[in-house]
């Protein structure tokens, strides 16, 4: 049985607010082989990119930065721990930058902007829906042990969550003035 309801634009959108407009974009699904992800935002670096494009073989690479939301997902929503409109222009300057790195090297890109709590999570599921083999993760610089003891080891969460048939690397830039 069918009602007047069901016909209605907003109902035929299950993922709407009350005045119509959608609470999150869906998942792009365009597939690729490797995918770059970029956990805390750090810069994507050129090395990372050439590598991706090496394992790549010709087939498409995606590129994903996550913006991290803070705070707690039990605690009262907070405006202040959304990323900013600066902080997400920096991101896209980022995913735009490694696009043009790879598809300079006659590859073709997808990249993806994502605001996360939970950033293994949501390269977990980037990845699945591209149908990928190879994630190369971004990992900073001097990756500080107390960091590492607090969220953990992002590469091998990531390979925990999706199994033993992607291979998951992570890629440091390299130190600068050495």
């Amino acid at each position: 049985m069918t009602s007047a309801l069901d016909s209605s634009p907003a109902s035929s959108h299950p993922i709407r607010r009350r005045f119509g407009r959608r609470k999150f974009d869906k998942q792009p699904a365009q597939s690729a082989s490797v995918l770059i992800a970029a956990p805390f935002g750090d810069p994507i670096p050129t090395s990372a990119v050439n590598h991706a494009v090496g394992l790549s073989e010709g087939d498409a690479v995606a590129v994903v930065t996550i913006a991290r939301i803070y705070g707690s997902s039990m605690g009262l929503p907070n405006p202040g721990l959304m990323p900013t409109r600066k902080e997400m222009a920096e991101q896209k300057a980022q995913v735009e930058k490694a696009i043009r790195m790879i598809e300079k090297s006659g590859t073709q890109a997808w990249g993806q902007l994502a605001a996360s709590r939970k950033p293994v999570k949501t390269i977990a599921e980037a990845a699945r829906a591209r149908g990928v083999k190879h994630i190369v993760v971004v990992r900073t610089p001097q990756e500080k042990k107390w960091r590492e003891f607090v969220e953990g080891d992002i590469v091998k969460d990531i390979s925990r969550k999706l199994g033993p048939e992607v291979h998951v690397e992570g890629m440091s830039p390299a130190p600068v003035g050495k």
